[in-house]
């Protein structure tokens, strides 16, 4: 019984995993307003290696439009600048000498419609890997010997619900993105 506890719980725990990295990458999908997670994947190189611009900068949003990077070191200015036009980002660094400023363009209709798409390619993305956790734990299931077939019945069928909660959790969650990205 412990047995089927356990592959329950791994199950439980690798579509949780699944959701917390749709909201991360939802956090990287841009909604019209400067945000810091716009650039919180971009890689500094600094002093040889390569550093989250978080370690080397302090990031801010000053207005709704606008995102300010002030490093805390004044020569690595032109790394973080370098850094943030090769992470393809779409934004044009401002250098003064002192911080670094983004502009966050409002958005277009049709770019609107873009991220609304790459939201749903996400989404769509982690209820594969909600339904692959599924089909292991369903794998492990039938692995088992000395266990009869009602329960492992019934242990499948609660793998399913679980399967249909976090799919109907990845669904609302696009709904949530997508209005929050098509809002104007």
């Amino acid at each position: 019984m412990e047995e089927l506890d356990l592959i329950v719980e791994s199950v439980k725990h690798d579509m949780e995993a699944a959701v917390k990295h749709l909201d991360h990458a939802f956090q990287r999908i841009r909604a019209g307003r400067a945000s810091t997670n716009m650039v919180q994947d971009v890689m500094v190189e600094y002093y040889g290696s390569l550093t989250p611009i978080n370690q080397v900068a302090n990031v801010s949003v000053p207005d709704a439009m606008t995102i300010s990077i002030q490093p805390w070191d004044s020569k690595a200015i032109n790394d973080i600048e370098k850094a943030i036009i090769n992470s393809n980002l779409g934004f044009a660094p401002s250098n003064n000498g002192i911080n670094i400023i983004l502009n966050v363009p409002p958005l277009t209709e049709e770019r609107r419609r873009e991220l609304a798409k790459q939201a749903k390619g996400e989404t769509e993305d982690t209820k594969i890997v909600v339904r692959n956790a599924r089909q292991n734990g369903i794998k492990e299931l039938k692995r088992l010997e000395g266990v009869s077939e009602d329960l492992i019945k019934g242990v499948e069928a609660d793998i399913q619900a679980l399967t249909d909660k976090y799919v109907k959790a990845c669904d609302d969650h696009l709904k949530t993105k997508e209005a929050e990205i098509m809002k104007v």
